[in-house]
């Protein structure tokens, strides 16, 4: 499973009617592929895929898939919180061709960690695709600890990787302690991604890496060739971009930039309200050196 290491949960568009914009869609994944992505996940919290019907994240996967080729892999997320529904949703997903699933731990009904061992049980059992567990327990409420997260890679070797976003350091260094070989781990925490780094995570998930992608790759360049001073350096320089992109509900701040970058990707979906207008200003600045890289 080639996956890479530096993956965006990009954005998706939606035109003045509302709808998806796919062709604004593949627009994006190749300025992020040609950035220097090597992987996209479709349709995550980022690209707002609980507020996506089927036919649109199908679509979705399609579109970026065909833009995309071989360049890059292509994630797509089809968890819900309905065992049922996202059994449906992988097989799904998996017919269009994507190179892998991302699989939410289950939001809004707090299931047990046997309750999780069954669910992602019952999904592993109905699709062959790699699948990549998203652990992130501020939007789910409730966390996937790492012993039920090991016995779920150990079951399953379709299961092959986590989306670790409890910003839970020691977590992290639980499962990166007790992973199999073959599992990979993804941060999925932009300011996390150096100390997960030197833990011996494999990739970030980020929303930053819409426009750093450049910076995160040097940064895993320099920890791998153990020059800590100078990743540490790359980490403190986005350290404001991070805060920025994250001081409102994910993905208000990250569409609002890439519509400064001149991207048409229009407002988020409700529930989702609009960005903060003090939230701009601070901003707008830290966009100023990405500027250049759009073609528009």
């Amino acid at each position: 499973m080639k996956l890479g290491g530096i993956v965006t949960a990009m954005v998706t568009p939606f035109g003045k009617d509302g709808a998806v914009d796919l062709e604004e869609a593949a627009r994006i994944a190749v300025w992020l592929v040609d950035r220097g992505n090597d992987g996209l996940v479709v349709g995550g919290t980022t690209g707002e895929g609980p507020t996506l019907t089927v036919d649109e994240r199908m679509s979705l996967f399609r579109t970026i898939q065909s833009a995309v080729g071989e360049r890059a892999a292509v994630i797509g997320n089809c968890g819900t919180n309905n065992t049922h529904t996202s059994v449906a949703l992988a097989e799904e997903s998996a017919a269009e061709g994507i190179d892998a699933l991302l699989v939410v731990v289950p939001y809004y009904n707090k299931p047990t960690q046997d309750g999780m061992l069954a669910h992602f049980g019952a999904i592993a059992k109905k699709c062959t695709k790699p699948i990549i567990i998203y652990n992130i327990p501020g939007r789910s409420g409730v966390n996937m600890l790492p012993t039920t997260l090991l016995e779920l890679a150990h079951r399953y070797p379709n299961i092959r990787g986590v989306k670790e976003s409890s910003g839970d350091i020691s977590q992290f260094a639980d499962t990166l302690r007790d992973r199999p070989n073959d599992f990979v781990f993804f941060c999925g925490d932009d300011h996390l991604f150096l100390p997960s780094l030197a833990l011996g995570a494999d990739g970030v998930i980020g929303v930053a890496t819409h426009f750093c992608s450049a910076e995160f790759k040097e940064m895993a360049a320099a920890m791998h060739d153990g020059r800590i001073a100078d990743a540490a350096k790359i980490h403190f320089d986005l350290i404001p971009l991070f805060k920025a992109l994250f001081a409102t509900s994910n993905p208000i701040a990250v569409k609002w930039a890439m519509r400064e970058l001149g991207f048409a990707v229009g407002e988020a979906r409700l529930p989702l309200g609009p960005m903060p207008e003090s939230l701009k200003t601070h901003l707008r600045p830290l966009l100023a050196r990405y500027r250049e890289s759009v073609a528009v």
